[in-house]
């Protein structure tokens, strides 16, 4: 499989990729279930409420069992008494899901294949700022036309873009090890250069 690539002189050049990598079929329901994963995997679940064994007290028993005239009780932490525990407290959640790096990297395969055949990927020789400039930044995006939102993925998040691009809501900076399946299909287009693209290749190979 080859892909056009933009060299610096602002020829095209076809950069030859692994048909195994590129070329595979768009698998939705194996996306979906990693893209879900990988959602959940984001969530904190950080809730609580203590029940009766976490809130502090009510160790001794208030009256005797008997000859009171009240109600009998065990202990002042109860759930019907004031300050005492939640009934059904919640505690903190889990939300991972299990997906294995097999699944994970076929639904990475699947996703990047699907781009290219969109025509979504943009290739570049090298993709560098002389200033940390947000103005130069837009100026060498429009170049390629690129007004939407876009992903640009670098071997190494270069300082400079990253100074520049941090105010563009509709670009996102990120290299070839945090790169994940929600990004890639959020972007309409994925700015990536030929040497970034090649380590994706290395890795899902």
């Amino acid at each position: 499989m080859q892909v056009a690539l933009f060299t610096k002189n602002g020829d095209n050049q076809a950069l030859k990729l692994s048909d195994a990598v590129f070329g595979c079929r768009f698998n939705e329901p194996l996306i979906h279930q990693v893209v879900t994963a990988y959602l959940a995997g984001g969530r904190q679940g950080t809730r609580a409420q203590k029940n009766r064994a976490a809130v502090s007290g009510g160790g001794k028993k208030p009256w005797k069992q008997k000859g009171m005239g009240r109600a009998r009780a065990g202990t002042i932490r109860s759930p019907l008494w004031r300050s005492g525990g939640v009934t059904f407290a919640a505690s903190t959640q889990d939300f991972t899901q299990k997906v294995n790096k097999k699944m994970y990297r076929a639904a990475m395969r699947s996703i990047c294949s699907e781009l290219l055949r969109q025509g979504r990927f943009i290739v570049l020789e090298s993709f560098e700022l002389e200033k940390a400039k947000t103005r130069d930044l837009v100026a060498k995006l429009k170049v390629f036309n690129i007004d939407q939102k876009t992903l640009i993925v670098l071997d190494e998040v270069n300082e400079n873009i990253y100074l520049a691009a941090r105010n563009l809501h509709k670009i996102e900076l990120t290299d070839v090890e945090t790169i994940n399946p929600v990004n890639l299909i959020h972007y309409e287009k994925v700015l990536i250069t030929a040497s970034a693209l090649k380590k994706i290749e290395e890795l899902l190979a």
